[in-house]
């Protein structure tokens, strides 16, 4: 037996979320439909609608905000002579929970993976060379994923940046060879950016 459109409708719409698959979908959409009331239906839709209005990629590093530039580029106390460069916006946030790093970021939102035909230019990358030819910025640390996509990444970046007198560095291997840093705790984190090397 099908399900009436509306509640299809609803169930491909959580598929679009990762992880979430037919099953879990359904289990969302007859939760959604059985349990919450109007008004926090209502809630739930304004919040989404919201989300889209407000947040918005930082002008200068790319990090999610609602205002521009970002809490932390605007930040004053920050180390401005340290740029963590990051996959996405997530990893600003598992290495802010750790509470060692005081420097400044810059988000890719991507990676380069020529398989997928994404290339330096579909990525923010840019704006990074943009930004680390100035005079305050003395070392950039690559933070990319220990995957292949992410290691191709910082591979590149450090081949764009090793004309300049930057420190390139990457961050050790405390976080595991594959493994995404939203999923690293924030002893690992701290242990992978005080252990970095030098490329």
């Amino acid at each position: 037996m099908e399900y009436p459109k509306a509640l299809e409708d609803l169930i491909q719409a959580f598929q679009h979320y990762p992880g979430v698959g037919r099953k879990t979908a359904e289990r969302y959409a007859l939760f959604t439909v059985n349990q919450l009331d109007d008004t926090m239906v209502s809630n739930f839709s304004d919040a989404l609608l919201q989300l889209k209005k407000a947040i918005h990629p930082c002008s200068i590093c790319g990090h999610l905000t609602d205002v521009d530039p970002c809490v932390i580029c605007s930040d004053p106390k920050r180390d401005q002579t340290k740029i963590i460069v990051l996959e996405s916006a997530k990893d600003v946030f598992s290495i802010e929970k750790s509470g060692n790093y005081k420097g400044l970021y810059h988000v890719l939102n991507g990676v380069i993976s020529p398989v997928n035909g994404v290339g330096p230019e579909d990525i923010n990358f840019t704006s990074l060379v943009k930004r680390v030819h100035d005079d305050v910025v003395k070392e950039v640390i690559l933070a990319t994923s220990a995957t292949q996509e992410g290691e191709a990444t910082a591979l590149y970046v450090n081949r764009v940046l090793k004309s300049t007198d930057l420190i390139v560095s990457r961050i050790a291997y405390g976080v595991p060879v594959g493994a995404n840093l939203e999923y690293a705790d924030e002893v690992t984190l701290t242990k992978a950016i005080e252990n970095r090397r030098v490329y």
